[in-house]
């Protein structure tokens, strides 16, 4: 049975575990990371990403974020290395954001938040979709990206001016021809540990890739996400900001890194 949630005080992230009680499991996501506490790993392969552009279909607003959409069936646009074995295929992606400039990312660095943080969704391709995938141990791959405030990001732009197009709850517009790997920082150092879901269901399914730099976006940029709306057109308006989830108990997890 599916239960409402949001961001809210009544339907948030401390109401969650009240219709989703894996919400207090032992792989709950976001987290803390610590880099003095991480555990530089040599087996780590380097990430290989390969995106195509001709696989982003269309950019939706569920209520919760935006959402960038990719053909499902398409091999071309993938993740292979880094902490993961096998085959991911990029589903969507999306982004988590505060109501000011000084929090809005689910991981925090010491503690510290960024503005936002952008996430891009991959499913294993041992299992025959997203649905299958989505409830399994090794299901899911999640690549982190913090953004933190500096000049204007151009690459991002192309995303940002859909907005007005999705404004509401329940709108959807094509988006083509984008690669998403221009929102990737130069390096691909990451912090990696095993996670979940950071919305309901918050299936512990997610083997989570948080690179370590972030990307730039203009105060400017952000203001754009805040204009997007919890609400649909038939509901009285309500600015989509604060849809993060607090930092969850690492619970003895091992986070592991490529970089010393």
């Amino acid at each position: 049975m599916s239960h409402h949630w949001g961001y809210s005080s009544h339907d948030g992230p401390d109401k969650w575990a009240d219709h989703f009680p894996i919400a207090n499991g032992p792989r709950q996501s976001p987290i803390n990371i610590i880099p003095s506490q991480a555990q530089f790993d040599s087996s780590l392969k380097p990430l290989k990403i390969h995106y195509d552009p001709s696989t982003s279909k269309d950019i939706m607003n569920n209520g919760h974020s935006f959402q960038v959409n990719f053909l499902d069936e398409d091999d071309s646009t993938i993740l292979t290395g880094g902490p993961v074995t096998g085959t991911y295929r990029l589903t969507q992606f999306h982004c988590h954001w505060g109501a000011s400039d000084d929090k809005g990312s689910e991981h925090t660095v010491d503690g510290i938040k960024y503005p936002c943080e952008l996430h891009l969704v991959h499913w294993n391709t041992k299992y025959a979709n997203f649905g299958e995938a989505v409830d399994k141990p090794d299901g899911l791959a999640v690549i982190g990206v913090f953004l933190k405030i500096g000049s204007a990001n151009p690459r991002l732009q192309k995303v940002l001016d859909t907005f007005d197009a999705i404004k509401a709850k329940g709108h959807q517009t094509t988006f083509k021809n984008f690669d998403p790997k221009n929102l990737l920082p130069a390096s691909l150092n990451f912090w990696t540990y095993e996670g979940s879901l950071t919305t309901p269901p918050l299936f512990e399914s997610v083997t989570w890739i948080v690179l370590r730099d972030p990307i730039s976006v203009s105060s400017a940029q952000m203001e754009k996400f805040r204009k997007l709306l919890f609400s649909s057109e038939e509901e009285h308006p309500r600015c989509m900001c604060d849809n993060y989830r607090p930092p969850q108990p690492v619970k003895g997890r091992k986070v592991r890194t490529n970089f010393k």
